[in-house]
């Protein structure tokens, strides 16, 4: 793949998904094409790119994203951003909540990945909601790779992913398959898997009434102008006063003013 021949998928890409490749990715982007190409037995990029704009079923395009979107992850990542969610946030909307007199809450994973992040969150909710009786809460988890969405709706994770996991959490909540961990039923019902596409804007605009979202560690994938059409449809899924916690290298403020900076004890948050 030449230059010239990366620059013409990169655009493309961007345009199908907000993702943008800068230049010195080239290679690793170049390395996960040549596999695809193998796969499908294309010998010259110029085919393989054609089949590519013109495949109506669009499940090459899937394939080679989910190619190019694998990042590892593990649960309790960023620890001090899930304590300021259990221990600052929740309350917070625990009490507006009982204002409205309202049961339901509901939580975004935007960019799952392989699930460690709603699992996490899903744990959370159990602990701090155990004596909590008039709430009932759901978490939607979504992803444009439809791997890992396999994955994580499996809920089968290595020493690795869960060595974060407190021991008494570890025992409560996922159980020993050999040299791997499951996450109980229990867990796993609470949260919904979907495949979803950040940048596409019929789809986007079904999610709503959200109270907080957690998007860590994706929007840097993203150029100026797709994050900025993300943070808009953020704004939109949220409820009035609702949060947005972002990665530790990340800034709303950056990209958008719409939302506030709040500064909370633990955290950072971005509130509507």
């Amino acid at each position: 793949m030449t230059a010239e021949e990366f620059i013409k998928l990169r655009d493309f890409i961007y345009r199908k998904t907000g993702i943008y490749f800068e230049e010195q990715k080239m290679y690793y982007v170049k390395n996960r094409v040549e596999s695809r190409m193998e796969a499908t037995g294309y010998e010259n990029f110029r085919s393989y790119f054609t089949w590519l704009r013109f495949d109506v079923t669009g499940q090459e395009l899937q394939q080679l994203l989910n190619a190019l979107t694998i990042n590892e992850t593990y649960f309790f990542r960023e620890y001090y951003q899930l304590k300021c969610f259990a221990e600052e946030v929740l309350p917070e909307i625990l009490e507006r909540k009982r204002k409205e007199n309202s049961r339901k809450i509901r939580i975004w994973s935007a960019g799952c990945s392989t699930g460690e992040e709603p699992y996490t969150l899903a744990i959370i909710m159990k602990e701090m909601l155990e004596d909590v009786d008039d709430i009932d809460w759901e978490i939607y988890a979504t992803d444009i790779n439809t791997e890992v969405l396999q994955k994580a709706e499996r809920g089968l994770y290595s020493q690795r992913a869960v060595r974060l996991v407190p021991e008494e959490y570890k025992k409560r909540y996922l159980y020993k398959k050999g040299d791997f961990y499951e996450v109980i039923p229990d867990l796993k019902e609470k949260i919904i898997f979907f495949q979803l596409n950040l940048m596409d804007a019929v789809e986007m605009r079904k999610m709503r009434n959200f109270d907080v979202i957690f998007c860590r560690n994706v929007l840097i994938y993203f150029d100026d102008a797709s994050r900025r059409q993300v943070a808009i449809y953020f704004y939109e899924a949220l409820v009035e006063g609702g949060y947005i916690f972002l990665g530790h290298s990340e800034s709303m403020s950056r990209i958008t003013p719409i939302f506030k900076l709040r500064k909370f004890k633990n955290a950072f948050v971005y509130q509507k």
